[in-house]
């Protein structure tokens, strides 16, 4: 399998560079998985696809505002961190830029001083390991001096903030906003309460799995990063019962469902547990946890169009992407919707 046979040609027009002004608004191509039947329909309508006693699964992770711009001491350079990892005592690993000329020992200073950080491991790809050294609360600092990482094709500055994040974002952690996620309203959330479906959520923190591109021909040498998951023991109560009674469940995200097919791929069973998982899931892969995805449209030749094509078929993907294309609709982080059923 080679990661060539997941490219498409599309339109940079379709790129979409900001966000719809009502979320829920987005349009939303309906794939079903064993038919390769396509059709369209607005995000609001989703609800129409879900039934009393399904359980729908969102990733309740919040991003932080993790780009930041400073200047190394010794030159008054210009230096870019996106920070991606905490590894625990004020140690982060960071995606640098220029990174080549970040040594151990190199201190960059943000906000003339307010947050300093000390290179202390130099990593492949770009990574660099840096102690921060700051006073005060670090998230209240980010605030301050950082942005909201925003992919790089997207080229427009985002008017507020809180549009990179979904409304039921709670746990602070991630590099990049689960973007499934952002075409629900707290009134339509409400609304699939009523109708009788459950709504679970779990934590994966995104990391650089999201930016890195495949590097590799051959499909299955390409390495994932880890990211940090959590499931409650009240999530994984509810997931197995509804398993056990013969609803769905319905992932929100490829994040979503990378934690719920990471827990049952290592226990066979939903369960309140947290670590560090590093699955790649490409054609092939047996689906053990999920029933429907709620997704958007990726980019060529990344993980994530290599894990709807798992779970759909690659051959239905493609069509539905060229129809999407030919529809003119918006593709990544801001653009619109697709429901693998």
């Amino acid at each position: 399998m080679k990661t060539y046979d997941f490219d498409f040609y599309l339109p940079e027009e379709l790129i979409a560079q900001t966000p719809l002004e009502k979320r829920d608004a987005s349009r939303l191509l309906v794939l079903d998985k064993k038919t390769g039947d396509i059709s369209h329909k607005h995000f609001f309508d989703i609800i129409d696809y879900m039934e009393k006693g399904d359980t729908l699964v969102l990733n309740d992770t919040k991003v932080m505002p993790a780009r930041l711009y400073g200047v190394k001491e010794e030159t008054g350079a210009v230096v870019e961190l996106l920070l991606l990892k905490d590894d625990g005592n004020n140690i982060w690993e960071c995606l640098t830029k220029p990174a080549k000329r970040i040594k151990e020992g190199t201190i960059i200073s943000f906000g003339d001083g307010k947050l300093k950080a000390v290179c202390v491991k130099v990593l492949d790809e770009g990574i660099r390991k840096f102690k921060l050294e700051y006073k005060g609360i670090l998230y209240e600092i980010l605030d301050e001096l950082g942005e909201m990482p925003l992919p790089p094709y997207i080229h427009e500055k985002l008017k507020e903030k809180d549009r990179y994040q979904t409304v039921y974002a709670k746990n602070m952690g991630s590099a990049a906003a689960p973007t499934a996620g952002l075409h629900f309203t707290a009134d339509l959330l409400n609304k699939i309460k009523d109708k009788g479906i459950n709504i679970a959520y779990v934590t994966l923190h995104v990391g650089l799995g999201t930016f890195r591109p495949v590097n590799v021909v051959d499909v299955t040498k390409h390495k994932m990063h880890s990211e940090y998951y959590v499931m409650s023991d009240y999530v994984a109560d509810l997931l197995n019962e509804t398993k056990a009674s013969g609803h769905k469940i319905i992932a929100v995200g490829t994040t979503s469902t990378r934690t719920l097919e990471t827990i049952y791929s290592l226990y066979g069973t939903f369960k309140g547990c947290s670590g560090w998982t590093d699955i790649f899931i490409y054609p092939g892969y047996q689906f053990k946890a999920i029933d429907y995805l709620i997704t958007n449209f990726h980019l060529p030749k990344s993980t994530l169009v290599m894990l709807v094509s798992a779970l759909a078929g690659k051959d239905n993907i493609m069509k539905a992407y060229n129809e999407a294309i030919k529809n003119r609709y918006r593709f990544f982080s801001f653009g619109d919707s697709m429901l693998i059923k």
